[in-house]
């Protein structure tokens, strides 16, 4: 496989606004030993519950494999995602899911309580951030970026952005220490090009993966099997399940969610898989290093993000 160092080759030595330097060498990955003693701990910091595992699941059961400890965090409630339920019952009913999700990939998934559909960046939320990463200490930081369709995914990822470089000050946020090394902030894949196209600097076949991010998928039944198909007026494509066992409903309900996932994160690949790794996947992930946090050096890299190829 090509592990060549791509972009982070040609970094240039400059000073960061608040006396760091960025990094200058090369980061060319190395295989860690999935015995490594000190495994990675990886926080999820999602808009809604869900979202870690439609753009992330396939890099979450990678850790999970090699022992790294995991933490999902939905920053809103997920109270609008649906056209008919009252908002307190959606709630209740999306953390039940929410959980059950990360039970399947040994992670707590803890959903937040600020309302879904009406998200800022603000201070409070500011503060929300720098608390769970002072508390929980990843390594690693995977968040949307700034710039996508929804106005809660920009919130959280700008709140993150705000709070990288803050989570490392004492003064701010008293009483929760900071951590002794500062984590690596990664992006999720989107395929949004304004204002700033994603640029990905590592990229992963997610095949391996795809039944497992299904499982995870399906436990969100309120989103996949009866928002998503109202909202994007493609309920018409929904199996007919009239008569149906419960085994047969369970089996085409699964197999629309393949297709319908598979629909959606196909440009994926089209877009960011370099076909000298080989023939495109049918699943990928993708990440961007934000240039607001941690600097990976070579090994934190390749352990940060296991079995991915690096742009």
């Amino acid at each position: 496989m090509d592990r060549s160092p791509g972009r982070f080759s040609r970094l240039i030595l400059e000073t960061a606004p608040h006396g760091k330097e960025l990094m200058t060498t090369p980061v060319v990955p190395t295989e860690r030993s999935t015995r490594e003693p000190s495994a990675p701990r990886v926080l999820v910091l999602g808009a809604h519950p869900d979202d870690a595992e439609f753009f992330a699941g396939g890099l979450l059961h990678a850790h999970r494999n090699q022992g790294a400890t995991l933490r999902i965090i939905s920053v809103t409630n997920g109270q609008s995602g649906h056209h008919e339920m009252p908002s307190d019952a959606l709630v209740a009913r999306r953390r039940t899911e929410a959980a059950r999700s990360g039970s399947l990939l040994q992670s707590d998934y803890v959903t937040w309580d600020y309302p879904d559909g009406s998200l800022q960046p603000t201070l409070d939320v500011r503060e929300s951030i720098i608390r769970e990463i002072r508390t929980f200490r990843p390594d690693l930081v995977l968040t949307h970026r700034p710039f996508d369709y929804h106005p809660d995914h920009r919130a959280v990822g700008q709140a993150v952005q705000d709070a990288s470089y803050m989570v490392m000050v004492p003064k701010i946020v008293p009483g929760y220490p900071p951590p002794s090394q500062e984590p690596i902030v990664a992006y999720m894949v989107d395929l949004f090009t304004r204002p700033a196209p994603f640029r990905p600097d590592t990229v992963l076949d997610a095949s391996h993966y795809l039944e497992n991010v299904l499982d995870m998928l399906a436990c969100h039944e309120s989103q996949f099997f009866e928002w998503m198909p109202w909202i994007d007026r493609t309920a018409h494509t929904m199996p007919n399940m009239l008569g149906m066992s419960e085994a047969e409903r369970t089996l085409a309900l699964r197999n629309w969610l393949r297709d319908w996932y598979l629909e959606r994160t196909a440009l994926r690949g089209d877009r960011f898989w370099n076909r000298a790794w080989g023939e495109q996947p049918t699943l990928v992930e993708a990440y961007e290093i934000s240039e607001y946090a941690g600097k990976p050096s070579r090994e934190r890299l390749a352990s940060l993000f296991p079995k991915c190829q690096f742009v």
